[in-house]
């Protein structure tokens, strides 16, 4: 079988973090793919770096996708794609873009495309019981997460998965399913999807 990805995509709380945490109980080679970041917050499930560096390796051409939030850059390069493959892993990566999404899907892998959904009211549900501080800006994320979904509602993905009506386990296997199928990215219409 070819090397294979999964790209994770969905607003705060949608279970990113849950489901990657299942797929590496299913499968050991399924890895989170830890992104570069720059600046305040959040520091489990990164590698840190300072913007000086992620602009050098952007004019070097080694960044896939680049993108601010949360007051923090972030950045996923081609080099740790690479030795994540290159080890016989599958990365997993997570994504708040579409514009992202697309950016990834040309490292030329075969990846599964995730559309993963939740409510708003799940959403802040899920940020308060795991203690985020910032509440409001989820869920503001959360507002520009579904207009990225209705700008962009013809974007191809391999799977769409409500994780509100669905557990961690069953979305997992889903994926891997997904994936072993070589389930391609369809035009899926999404506009029902977010209201």
């Amino acid at each position: 079988m070819s090397p294979s990805g999964v790209i994770l995509y969905g607003p705060p709380g949608a279970g990113k973090d849950t489901i990657t945490a299942e797929l590496s109980r299913l499968r050991p080679e399924f890895t989170l793919f830890q992104r570069l970041k720059a600046g305040p917050g959040r520091t489990t499930g990164y590698r840190l770096a300072t913007a000086q560096h992620i602009e050098e390796l952007t004019r070097a051409g080694e960044v896939l996708y680049r993108n601010s939030r949360y007051d923090a850059q972030y950045a996923i390069d081609r080099g740790e794609v690479s030795a994540l493959v290159d080890a016989g892993r599958i990365p997993v990566l997570h994504m708040g873009q579409v514009a992202g999404a697309r950016a990834v899907a040309t490292f030329p892998i075969n990846w599964v495309r995730v559309l993963l959904w939740c409510p708003e009211e799940t959403t802040r549900q899920r940020c308060q019981v795991r203690g985020d501080k910032d509440l409001d800006a989820r869920l503001k994320v959360w507002h520009e997460t579904r207009q990225d979904l209705v700008d962009h509602a013809a974007e191809p993905w391999s799977l769409v998965l409500r994780t509100d009506q669905v557990s961690a386990a069953q979305a997992a296997q889903a994926i891997d399913d997904a994936r072993l199928a070589c389930a391609p990215a369809e035009r899926r219409d999404v506009r029902r999807l977010v209201g």
